[in-house]
């Protein structure tokens, strides 16, 4: 075929136009020093705060200290391999996790790879670990009650959908507990849950699965675990990483409960990072920005509008104090960002109240706004009986000559904490813990002794639900069932048997 000059012409104009440069510059940097998992990258001009860098062998670091001619890098992994000279490239991509429907009942790493053992998690869907909090614009108040079936809490410091609230005290009184029964207790009610583990033990962490397992909460929880066995870098991601897997969740209109566990051990691996990373310690050796560090994760923690879908993300972080002292660093930092606190106390502990909770100091700033019409309904007399017998039991403990009315009261007082007394991993409903408190708060156990309280509750429950469904339905509706109440729980005391 022969092919005229000006046909050749325009075939070459063409190529020239559709010639594509193929040349990628790629921006690389060279290890200066590596070591406790920290690495000094020389170059990488245009790396980003918190970008993946790989290094040789499929090994992941994170940038995060970026100086004029040096990066400082956290090791995502063991730096074993890597040596002096080796050649880094940038990613081009923040440190992101898998997210999505998929993760669902699965136990993962702080990237958010399975531990499990069952096999690879099938999502196309990722998020970045750090990401900008929700705006005030694009939220709404928190209204809707996340009940924990735990009465001593959902009567006296409720907790609403989109509501931080902090779970603070000594270790072994009870915090990670409570946060399992609210876990527990989101059986059936569309709620997904995700409990990140920091810096604890593996057999720990796969003892609570099994709780889980057992109560039929993994069908709807996620579990992040970035154990003390692990590298500082992925116990500081592994927060993170748990609410960028809520984000998606929260933004498809869904609700989230995220329990941190705990947060006392996430500063302290940040404190060991920023240690190594050469960044200057401030108060108890923390670096200045510790502060930043919890506020910038639980903010992401909403209750969204609307129009946004009014998804919402519950969190629960967990902080342990050393002898009480509230008043201590990263405690009073985490009160500060929390919408209230649940504090728990060892000499309760000790003495058998369980949970352990002091309603003088554990407040809600939500308040009744996070509870149903009926709770509020009772539980508004609660927190101030509660009180008074603990005045008045600490000045009764000095005098034997005590009138009626002193005595009365603390013979309430007693089966106020019977009452609020429950058993690990049993959750209540909202309308059975209604119905209780509303009988001691009106003086209905008077006559019962504190010894035959927990018995009459379960019996009780069995007696109304059997013989007067509709109590329970006009407790959860309406908020208009005092009367009936009252004739039900008279009608069953009749049948009680007291024991000795």
């Amino acid at each position: 075929m022969n092919l005229r000059p000006e046909e050749i012409s325009s075939i070459i104009k063409e190529q020239i136009k559709n010639y594509e440069n193929k040349v990628e510059l790629t921006d690389t940097g060279s290890v200066l020093k590596v070591g406790d998992g920290i690495a000094s990258v020389y170059g990488l001009e245009n790396a980003m705060a918190g970008e993946l860098l790989e290094f040789p062998g499929e090994v992941y670091g994170m940038a995060l200290n970026l100086e004029e001619d040096m990066v400082g890098a956290v090791m995502l992994g063991s730096d074993q391999g890597i040596k002096e000279g080796d050649i880094v490239k940038r990613t081009g991509n923040v440190v992101s996790v898998p997210v999505g429907e998929a993760l669902v009942g699965r136990v993962v790493n702080a990237l958010g790879q399975p531990i499990d053992g069952k096999g690879p998690i099938n999502t196309d869907k990722f998020r970045p670990v750090e990401s900008e909090a929700t705006g005030i614009i694009a939220r709404k108040s928190v209204h809707q009650p996340l009940e924990t079936g735990i009465k001593a809490i959902d009567a006296m410091v409720p907790i609403g959908k989109g509501q931080r609230e902090l779970v603070i005290g000594d270790r072994q009184t009870g915090k990670t507990s409570i946060c399992i029964d609210a876990i527990l207790n989101q059986k059936g009610k569309d709620v997904i849950c995700i409990y990140v583990a920091i810096g604890q033990k593996r057999s720990t962490v796969a003892q609570l699965v099994s709780t889980l397992e057992k109560g039929g909460a993994m069908d709807y929880t996620i579990v992040v675990s970035a154990s003390a066995s692990e590298s500082a870098p992925l116990q500081f991601l592994a927060p993170y990483a748990g609410t960028a897997m809520g984000e998606e969740f929260m933004f498809e209109g869904k609700h989230v409960l995220i329990v941190y566990d705990d947060l006392t051990k996430h500063a302290v691996a940040y404190r060991e990072m920023s240690l190594l990373l050469k960044r200057p310690p401030g108060r108890e050796a923390y670096p200045g920005d510790v502060f930043y560090l919890h506020s910038r994760l639980l903010e992401r923690s909403a209750k969204l509008s609307d129009e946004l879908g009014g998804g919402s993300i519950t969190s629960l972080p967990i902080i342990e104090t050393q002898g009480g002292d509230v008043s201590a660093y990263i405690p009073t930092n985490v009160i500060s960002i929390t919408d209230g606190q649940i504090y728990l106390e060892p000499e309760l502990f000790y003495a058998g109240v369980r949970p352990a909770v002091n309603p003088g100091i554990s407040v809600s700033r939500v308040g009744g706004s996070a509870q149903i019409k009926s709770m509020k309904k009772v539980a508004g007399p609660l927190k101030l009986l509660y009180s008074q017998y603990k005045e008045l039991a600490a000045f009764a403990q000095f005098g034997s000559d005590l009138d009626e009315d002193t005595k009365k009261r603390l013979a309430q007082g007693e089966r106020i904490v019977e009452v609020l007394k429950q058993g690990e991993h049993q959750p209540i409903d909202v309308q059975n813990q209604v119905m209780i408190i509303h009988a001691v708060t009106n003086d209905l156990l008077a006559d019962i002794p504190v010894n035959n309280i927990q018995r009459f509750e379960k019996e009780m429950y069995e007696f109304i639900n059997a013989n007067y469904p509709e109590i329970g339905k006009k407790i959860l509706e309406s908020g208009d069932f005092t009367k009936e109440l009252t004739n039900a729980i008279n009608e069953f005391k009749k049948k009680f048997v007291i024991e000795a």
